[in-house]
C-alpha cells in the first residue's frame, strides 16, 4: 500500500505541474491504471486515498510542488526519447531518383497539396534526387493565370527550396503531337468521330467501332482534320489509345487521349486547338523527363493501367508508382474553385487570408515549412484514407510548429482591450530586466514611465479590489487608483501589463477577428516577418508597421 500511495503522490504532483498547480484525481487514477490494469477492480478502495493525497498536493505552492516532484519523481523531468518517424526506402532505385509533382493551375497550393508534394520532395532529398514541379495546364477551361507564378513560389517555400525544375505542360504541345502521330502510325491509336453515346454502348458490349479498324493512313488524315480549324469541330472527334476491349474495367477500354478544345488558353492563346487529356500528357512527360518514381493518390491506380498501354506500345520504361490514400479535410475550405469567388467577392482578403488553409496564409501567419514537412512524414506514404477535421489538423500542425519556433520566438508583453490604472506609492523603478526567453541568456529592458499602467479589461473586472501581482514587477491592490503593497513574489494572481511607454498593436486572428491592444515599446523595434510570443496570448508574426501601429498575424498558442 505504501508504494501505491507513493505512486499516487508522484502522479498527483506531476499532474499539478502540468496544470498550473491543480492536480485532478481522475487523471491520477488514469495514470495508475495505465501502469497496472488490476487497479480497475480496486477503484472504490483506493479512490479515497487518491482524493486525499491530491487535495494535499493542491494546497502546496507551485514551487513546493515542483521541489517535491523533483525529489520523488526525477524521471518526470528527463527528456522523453521519441523515435523520429522516417520515410521507407523507395523500391526499384537504380541511378538518380527523379520525381515530379503535378498541380493544376486552378489556384495556389493548399495543405492537401503540401502532403503529397512533401512526400515527393523528401524522397528526393533522401536519395539526392531531382524534384520537378510540372504545371498541368492542358485544360484551358480551368486555369487561374496568377497560379503560374504562385505555384512555384509556394512549392519552393514548403519544400525549403528543393524544387530543381518547373515545367509547364502547355509549352509541350508539339511533343504531344509527335507521340500521338507515332501511335497512329503503328496503329495503336485511332481518331474516333462516333456519336459518344453509340461509342459508349459499343464499349460496354466489348465491341469496336468502325473508326478503330481504319488503317494508319486514314487515321493520320483524320488527325490532320482534328488539328485544322476547318476540320472537326469541338466535340466531334477524339484520339483514343487502343486497349483490351474485353478488359474487366470499361473505363480502361480505348481511353481518350487528346480532344479538341477551342477555349482561348492564358499562355498559348488560340495557337492550338487539340489538347491532351491527363493520362496522355502524364505518360509523355514522365518518359521524356526521365521520371523514376511518382507518389500519386490511390485513385490513380486505373490511370497507371491506362498509361501502361502507351509505355508498352512505345517500349518505354514505366516509372515506379507509390500510392497514398486521400486526406479528407473536414470544415476547411481547400477547393480553389470554391475559394476563388469568395476572394473576388471580398469575403476573404486574398489567398493569404488567415481563415483559409492555403500555404500563403500559413506562411503569413508564421508557420514554418518544416512543420508541414514533418506532418507529411508522420502520415507517411500510406494507402489508408484519412478524415481529418480542421481542429484536429491544426492541433497537430501547431504542435509540430511550436517545437520549431519556441526557442526562436522572443517574449513580449501585450495587453488586449486595455484599461488604464495608476499605482499609488509605487517605488521608483525606471526599468526591469527580463529574459527574452526562459531558456535563453539574452535579456530585454522593460521601461516604466511613472505610475501609469495598462491591464486587460477582463483582469480589471475579475480582480478589482483584490491584491494581485503585476507580472515580474510588484504587488498592488487593484483599482483605477491602485495601491502598492509589496515587491515580494507571493502566491497571488499574476496579470499582464504594459507601462505608459508602449505602442499600439493589432493581432489578426484565424477567425478574421482583430484584437486591438498595447504592446511594450520594445516590440516597436521588431522587423516585419519576426515571429514572437506575446506572453499569455500566443505566438504571432509581425506582418507590417502602419502609422505608429504594429500589426500581427496570430499563429497559435
Amino acid at each position: 500500500m505504501a508504494n501505491l500511495k507513493k505512486d499516487i503522490e508522484k502522479y498527483a504532483l506531476a499532474n499539478a505541474f502540468l496544470h498550473n498547480g491543480k492536480a485532478n484525481s481522475g487523471a491520477v487514477l488514469g495514470k495508475l491504471i495505465s501502469k497496472d490494469s488490476s487497479i480497475k477492480s480496486k477503484i472504490k478502495n483506493i479512490m479515497p486515498d487518491i482524493n486525499k493525497i491530491t487535495s494535499k498536493v493542491n494546497k502546496l505552492s507551485i514551487k513546493e510542488q515542483e521541489s517535491k516532484l523533483k525529489k520523488i519523481y526525477p524521471d518526470f523531468f528527463k527528456p522523453k526519447e521519441v523515435e523520429e518517424k522516417v520515410l521507407p526506402e523507395l523500391p526499384n532505385v537504380s541511378g538518380r531518383v527523379i520525381m515530379r509533382f503535378e498541380p493544376s493551375p486552378s489556384g495556389p497550393l493548399h495543405i492537401g497539396h503540401a502532403y503529397t508534394l512533401n512526400l515527393n520532395s523528401e524522397f528526393c532529398k533522401n536519395y539526392k534526387g531531382k524534384l520537378i514541379i510540372r504545371i498541368s495546364d492542358t485544360n484551358p477551361d480551368n486555369i487561374y493565370p496568377k497560379a503560374y507564378k504562385m505555384i512555384p513560389e509556394d512549392a519552393n517555400w514548403v519544400t525549403k527550396g528543393n524544387v530543381q525544375e518547373v515545367a509547364i505542360q502547355s509549352d509541350n504541345l508539339k511533343n504531344y503531337y509527335k507521340v500521338a502521330e507515332k501511335l497512329l502510325k503503328i496503329e495503336k491509336a485511332y481518331v474516333c468521330d462516333c456519336d459518344p453515346e453509340k461509342w459508349r454502348k459499343l464499349m460496354l458490349d466489348k465491341k469496336s467501332c468502325d473508326c478503330r479498324n481504319l488503317k494508319a493512313k486514314s487515321q493520320l488524315t483524320r488527325w490532320r482534320k482534328m488539328l485544322s480549324k476547318q476540320g472537326y469541330k469541338q466535340g466531334e472527334a477524339v484520339l483514343r489509345i487502343k486497349t483490351n476491349l474485353k478488359h474487366k474495367n470499361p473505363a480502361i477500354r480505348d481511353w481518350p487521349a487528346l480532344r479538341i478544345n477551342e477555349t482561348k488558353h492564358p499562355r498559348q492563346g488560340k495557337k492550338y486547338r487539340v489538347w491532351p487529356l491527363m493520362n496522355f500528357a502524364v505518360a509523355v512527360d514522365d518518359h521524356f523527363m526521365n521520371i523514376t518514381h511518382a507518389v500519386r493518390m490511390k485513385e490513380h491506380r486505373d490511370n497507371e493501367l491506362k498509361q501502361k498501354y502507351m509505355y508498352n506500345y512505345l517500349k518505354w520504361k514505366m516509372p515506379t508508382h507509390l500510392y497514398v490514400g486521400a486526406i479528407n479535410f473536414i470544415g476547411i475550405p481547400c477547393s480553389c474553385s470554391k475559394v476563388r469567388p469568395l476572394i473576388e467577392d471580398k469575403v476573404y482578403s486574398g489567398w493569404d487570408d488567415p481563415r483559409i488553409p492555403f500555404l500563403r496564409a500559413l506562411k503569413r501567419r508564421g508557420y514554418q515549412p518544416e512543420a508541414l514537412i514533418k506532418y507529411a512524414i508522420q502520415v507517411g506514404p500510406t494507402e489508408n484514407d484519412k478524415t481529418v477535421n480542421g481542429e484536429e489538423f491544426y492541433k497537430q500542425l501547431d504542435s509540430l510548429n511550436r517545437d520549431i519556433i519556441d526557442l526562436l520566438a522572443d517574449r513580449y508583453f501585450f495587453v488586449p482591450n486595455p484599461v488604464k490604472i495608476e499605482v499609488k506609492d509605487l517605488p521608483k523603478i525606471k526599468e526591469i530586466t527580463l529574459k527574452v526567453h526562459p531558456e535563453k541568456a539574452e535579456t530585454r529592458k522593460v521601461k516604466l514611465s511613472g505610475n501609469t499602467f495598462y491591464i486587460t479589461k477582463q483582469d480589471f473586472k475579475k480582480f478589482k479590489g483584490k491584491e494581485i501581482r503585476l507580472k515580474d514587477l510588484v504587488n498592488i491592490k487593484l483599482n483605477k487608483k491602485s495601491k502598492f503593497t509589496s515587491k515580494k513574489n507571493k502566491e497571488i494572481p499574476k496579470i499582464q501589463w504594459v507601462s505608459k511607454d508602449n505602442i499600439s498593436a493589432e493581432i489578426l486572428m484565424p477567425s478574421g477577428e482583430t484584437i486591438s491592444g498595447l504592446a511594450e515599446i520594445a516590440a516597436s523595434k521588431l522587423k516585419p516577418g519576426s515571429i514572437i510570443q506575446f506572453e499569455r496570448v500566443g505566438f504571432a508574426r509581425l506582418d507590417r508597421k502602419k502609422q505608429g501601429k504594429i500589426i500581427f498575424y496570430y499563429l497559435h498558442k
